[in-house]
């Protein structure tokens, strides 16, 4: 399978698992956007953002890096996109109505996808050695 040699290629590259790290880009840029609103909105994308920091490491099913150092990265992705999400809620003055909910439409395609791609790996069959 071609997908499944791009994947081990990207994923062997970062270090992290590609899918789940795009969920939490756009993730973290909406959390960012509506960080201002301290609501019960904002509580469960915090949370769920966590979730999705945290738990693709149970996922990885060889060679797993050091706890620690899995976290740090995709902490570091995950700050900085919130930080991203502040800013472009700071400019959404100066932009266009349709880019203010573009973040959350594209955390849905992403998410979509992503959970496609687990399903695929949990699921493949294995040859037999």
């Amino acid at each position: 399978m071609r997908l499944d040699g791009l994947w081990k290629e990207l994923d062997s590259f970062f270090g992290y698992s590609v899918d789940t790290m795009i969920v939490l880009v756009l993730l973290g840029i909406e959390l960012g956007r509506s960080a201002a609103a301290a609501s019960f909105d904002t509580f469960l994308l915090f949370v769920t953002m966590m979730m999705v920091l945290a738990l693709p490491y149970a996922l990885l099913l060889e060679d797993r890096p050091l706890f620690a150092k899995w976290l740090t990265g995709r902490s570091l992705v995950a700050v900085s996109a919130a930080s991203a999400g502040m800013v472009l809620e700071q400019f959404h003055a100066f932009l266009p109505e349709s880019v203010r909910f573009l973040p959350l439409s594209l955390l849905i395609l992403a998410g979509m996808t992503s959970c496609f791609i687990q399903f695929y790996v949990l699921m493949r069959l294995r040859l037999a050695k």
